[in-house]
């Protein structure tokens, strides 16, 4: 039976003319990899790839006669980005891997999809549609992505050493693309374990995005609980626990809180994630205050006033998650109160009678005895306290 991909952004304007400069110059174009597996999931696209026969110098001329813009993104690796009304289609010429360390790869240009095909990572992502939308299944990646199945191409071991983020990326589609229920395809965890070993040769910054991709999937705990299981989370953040998460999901889906993977990551816990995952000023400021009140038994709202209320929300979750409670059916309404609160006491109202130090504690049980309350006592009553 012949697959059709007929999905709006296929027929579209600018992604038929990137097909029509290489094909009108006898040249083959075929879409590939996210933009077709998704298609035929029904999921949304991000990226749209096109595979081609044309070596990158060709591209870029034919990009130019065309009067688009060709940027040479990836030339090395045969890749030029092909900017047409706005829109960038990275076009990249077959290619087969003649050597790799399992970081980087040295390749040579190939002319058909099926060897095209064979260098790449999972069957589901060597899937190719023409411009017709006619889907082309060189290594019978259909039955795969029609079970959700993750699976390797050819052999599981060969296709992680060529490049060792692959076992990340391993675990990143099965939490987005997987069978939850089918589990994970048993050689390639085979292969992961054996090899997780090479996790240590990647860059920080590869790992922290491909980590943060896949706590970020609508739920990553039977992924996450598998890289626990294979060794591979205790490789990538040493002291973590998986076991509390599937209980944040949980919360988070019953709540109708949006996945966040900072939150995730606060959830599973571990030591110098911000060093490991080489994240961005503000996300390891974020994580740190996560991890500072993840635990706490402080009230939704007082949570709210001293942290705002997204870090109080995800405060209140990450400490269900961990101990088994429950969240409170008004959890909203106290982080509002919470967060609208203002101290009514100023220093200047404690002075001349407490200065320095003596101030400051003074302001901080006045505080406290303020957010006791529920924030109701009034200036008055607190200063005319004892």
């Amino acid at each position: 039976m012949i697959r059709r991909i007929t999905d709006d952004w296929l027929s579209g304007s600018a992604p038929q003319a990137v097909c029509a400069m290489l094909s009108d110059a006898g040249h083959q174009a075929w879409f590939v990899g996210g933009c077709v597996r998704n298609a035929l999931l029904g999921e949304p696209i991000s990226d749209i790839d096109i595979a081609t026969d044309a070596p990158p110098q060709n591209v870029t001329k034919l990009a130019k006669a065309a009067g688009f813009h060709p940027v040479p993104t990836g030339i090395d690796h045969g890749t030029v980005t092909v900017v047409v009304e706005h829109h960038p289609f990275e076009v990249t010429t077959f290619r087969r891997d003649i050597e790799t360390d399992g970081r980087r790869a040295v390749i040579a240009h190939a002319t058909s999809i099926e060897e095209d095909a064979h260098r790449r990572d999972f069957t589901m992502n060597a899937l190719y549609a023409a411009a017709d939308g006619t889907v082309a299944d060189p290594i019978g990646g259909l039955p795969d992505l029609e079970a959700r199945r993750v699976r390797f191409i050819d052999d599981a071991q060969a296709r992680i050493r060529e490049d060792y983020l692959r076992i990340l990326r391993f675990f990143r589609f099965h939490a987005w693309y997987g069978d939850p229920e089918h589990g994970l395809d048993a050689e390639a965890l085979a292969a992961v374990a054996e090899l997780s070993g090479g996790i240590e040769t990647l860059s920080r910054e590869r790992i922290g995005a491909e980590m943060t991709k896949l706590l970020a999937a609508p739920d990553p705990a039977p992924a996450v609980a598998a890289m626990a299981q294979a060794g591979v989370l205790a490789r990538v953040l040493p002291g973590s626990d998986a076991t509390p998460l599937p209980r944040l999901v949980h919360l988070e889906q019953q709540h109708g809180v949006v996945p966040d993977p900072l939150r995730r990551l606060a959830c599973l816990g571990g030591t110098d994630h911000t060093e490991r995952l080489r994240l961005s000023k503000a996300d390891a400021r974020r994580l740190d205050r996560l991890l500072d009140y993840r635990g706490s038994i402080a009230r939704p709202d007082e949570l709210a006033y001293r942290a705002g209320p997204d870090i109080a929300r995800d405060a209140v979750l990450l400490t269900a998650a961990l101990l088994g409670t429950e969240v409170p059916d008004d959890l909203e309404p106290r982080l509002k109160v919470g967060a609208a609160a203002t101290f009514p006491v100023k220093p200047r109202d404690l002075m001349p009678a407490y200065e320095g130090a003596a101030l400051g504690a003074r302001l901080r049980t006045l505080e406290d005895r303020w957010i006791a309350s529920g924030f109701t006592l009034t200036r008055d009553a607190l200063l005319g306290g004892d």
